[in-house]
């Protein structure tokens, strides 16, 4: 199965901690050259790591919510490195309440981030990739996404709707062989998961029918798949990393 990745160029949203940051680094193991782009500084982090580890990457400064910031981003990425072959949209939030409870202000930023980023990202890269006739588009949704979870309306709803656009624009740019799919993580071993309780995960895991949270590597595996050659015939397609717990 051939997952080398030299000669592409990879923008990974979200890519300065979690699951972003092991998808950034994954990518350019691979072999691509990477754009890490985050709200915050830690982006420059993991393209440090890269480079020091003899690879190719630049960390951008990338607000998902503005368009200016996203073709900045681009912009840096076509500017040192030639071309974008590769679009991870990562970057997400959850402001979590139950809907009776929940201020249209969160409502908001969960689509706004999750959906919006995503429809704003893709767009901005679309251009590049039919013109040269190759693409590959990945959204990062959740089993949230697929299941729903009490209290997460605003972000279930902000990751069912990626899979929703994620089908739709896969049949809209397929004759240009740019292929669109999706990541639908379950419970991920985070820095999010590991401020539950002991109990609490130990209760998560038992529900799992592989016994175990995933981790940051299992989705940027997926990931790292969908991106290459070996997934060149998959497009429109969920591919659940959630060790069983839903399908």
């Amino acid at each position: 199965m051939n997952l080398d990745l030299s000669g592409r160029v990879a923008i990974v949203t979200g890519a300065s901690r979690g699951i972003g940051r092991a998808i950034a680094l994954t990518l350019a193991k691979a072999g691509a050259a990477v754009v890490a782009g985050a709200r915050g500084e830690h982006a420059a982090d993991v393209a440090t790591e890269i480079v020091d580890a003899g690879g190719r990457a630049q960390a951008v400064t990338l607000d998902v919510t503005d368009p200016a910031s996203v073709a900045a981003a681009i912009e840096a990425a076509v500017s040192a490195f030639g071309r974008v072959d590769i679009l991870v949209n990562n970057a997400g939030i959850t402001r979590d309440q139950l809907l009776l409870r929940m201020k249209r202000d969160d409502w908001d930023a969960v689509l706004s981030t999750n959906l919006t980023g995503a429809f704003v990202c893709t767009q901005a890269v679309l251009k590049l990739m039919i013109k040269q006739r190759a693409g590959r588009i990945i959204n990062i949704s959740s089993v949230v996404g697929q299941s729903g979870n009490p209290g997460q309306s605003n972000y279930a709803a902000s990751k069912a709707g990626l899979i929703g656009f994620s089908k739709a624009l896969a049949r809209e740019v397929a004759s240009r062989n740019v292929t669109v799919n999706v990541v639908a993580p379950g419970l991920i071993d985070t820095d999010m998961t590991r401020a539950i309780t002991d109990a609490a995960q130990k209760d998560w895991a038992e529900s799992i029918p592989l016994g175990r949270l995933g981790t940051a590597d299992d989705v940027a595996g997926a990931v790292c798949f969908l991106a290459s050659d070996a997934a060149s015939y998959i497009t429109g397609h969920v591919l659940a990393v959630n060790g069983g717990m839903y399908s």
